[in-house]
């Protein structure tokens, strides 16, 4: 296999999967509200899908660095589809919100199987075929491909619960699914990978988890990026999701659906921009940490304004500036991790990265969630921007532990033989 096509297969499973998924990203917080929840309780529920995703992220990693991230990914599609259909009873049936929280955990399960499978797969198979370009170029063809599924699912989705209800997107993502199922079976095959022969589980797990963490968080170059991730993940989740409801609130029709939809499909043209951009990005800034310090910096202004206007278009302008700086800065984030990661523990640790913003996720969806409850989404958007800007000191740390080591290398060289 070349790696063009490693690369074309890459893109194939990203398009099919963030298709089938993002069918209900726009319109997924009126559903939990439409179902009866509260805006708190909406995303209470969002903070169990992101519990879910905390608990299931180093024992699905362990999967994909043991077993093969083919069959991770494939466990993945099963998961969701199953959740994806068992969410749409509750809300046929106007389910008590524990139902909802534990469907919600379901649904983090099924997403823990293919982050980090999924990057794992890509950069096991561009090594393992010889490609000459940079991690960057890869992960932003992703991205931009991503966003194009992203925004044809989002705006589909709103479109058909505007003319059918709001549950027949949910049955479009699970008939999807299946249909994403059918293809990673075939054209999804490990490539650069061994599974390992497994004598005890147990002990597998725990010499897994032990080397992920010291290439993870007792890895000084990867440390402070993880550790930034609780905060930049958490408010990237709740100022996507609270658009839906916030953006039709300024529009004054809380029923417009195909509005929510393209919301999130605004979004996935940002993301599309974005990771379109990230290859001259990468040109113009070879420091990756110093791209992120700005790109948050930056993005953390805009969502600040999200919360200040009162203009649906001023609102909906502001949300494509934030969702480009968030998505030009994706791929620096993700190559800049893969380059400090062994391949023996790269979905492990890749899964040890997902589990801290998920973490932070927990604890800030419901948070803001009442917060809005309380005062309104624009203040809770005000307070979104406090959060994201708290990931900036470890940023900062992350470069000075750079110099660090850069110093200590140098020393190294010139220490007499």
């Amino acid at each position: 296999m070349t790696p063009e096509r490693v690369l074309r297969t890459y893109i194939t499973l990203v398009v099919v999967s963030t298709g089938a998924s993002s069918m209900i990203w726009g319109i997924n917080t009126l559903f939990l509200l439409d179902a009866g929840l509260s805006i708190g309780q909406a995303f209470a529920a969002n903070a169990f899908f992101t519990a879910g995703m905390v608990l299931f992220e180093i024992p699905t990693g362990v999967v994909a660095d043991t077993v093969g991230r083919r069959t991770s990914y494939l466990l993945g599609t099963v998961t969701l589809i199953a959740s994806t259909l068992l969410y749409l009873l509750l809300w046929q049936t106007h389910a008590p919100f524990m139902a909802w929280a534990v469907v919600s955990a379901l649904l983090g399960l099924g997403f823990t199987f293919f982050s980090g499978a999924t990057d794992a797969w890509l950069v096991d198979g561009l090594h393992a075929t010889g490609y000459r370009g940079s991690l960057d170029e890869a992960f932003a063809k992703g991205q931009v491909a991503g966003g194009i599924a992203m925004m044809a699912g989002s705006i589909g989705g709103g479109l058909l619960a505007q003319v059918t209800n709001l549950g027949v997107p949910y049955v479009a993502r699970a008939v999807l699914l299946v249909i994403t199922f059918a293809v990673a079976w075939r054209a999804m095959h490990d490539i650069g990978f061994t599974p390992k022969p497994r004598v005890s589980v147990r002990a597998e797990m725990g010499g897994i988890l032990r080397a992920s963490l010291r290439h993870g968080l007792l890895n000084p170059p990867v440390r402070w990026l993880m550790l930034a991730g609780p905060f930049t993940a958490g408010a990237s989740v709740y100022g996507f999701y609270a658009a839906q409801p916030y953006l039709l609130q300024l529009y004054g029709h809380a029923d417009s659906y195909a509005i929510a939809g393209l919301s999130a499909g605004i979004v996935a043209g940002a993301q599309i921009a974005g990771g379109a951009s990230a290859s001259y990005i990468a040109r113009i800034f070879r420091d990756r940490i110093l791209t992120l310090v700005v790109a948050i910096a930056t993005s953390g202004a805009v969502i600040a304004l999200i919360g200040l206007v009162t203009s649906f278009w001023a609102a909906l302008g502001l949300l494509m500036v934030w969702g480009t700086m968030f998505a030009a800065m994706s791929p620096v984030r993700q190559a800049y991790l893969n380059s400090h990661i062994p391949s023996a523990q790269r979905a492990t640790v890749l899964s040890s990265d997902n589990l801290l913003g998920s973490a932070g996720g927990v604890v800030i969806q419901p948070a803001l969630g009442r917060a809005a409850d309380v005062w309104g989404y624009g203040p809770a958007y005000l307070l979104t921007a406090v959060i994201q800007l708290c990931a900036l000191p470890f940023l900062g740390l992350a470069r000075r532990e750079r110099a660090a080591s850069a110093v200590r290398e140098n020393e190294k060289l010139t220490v007499p033989a």
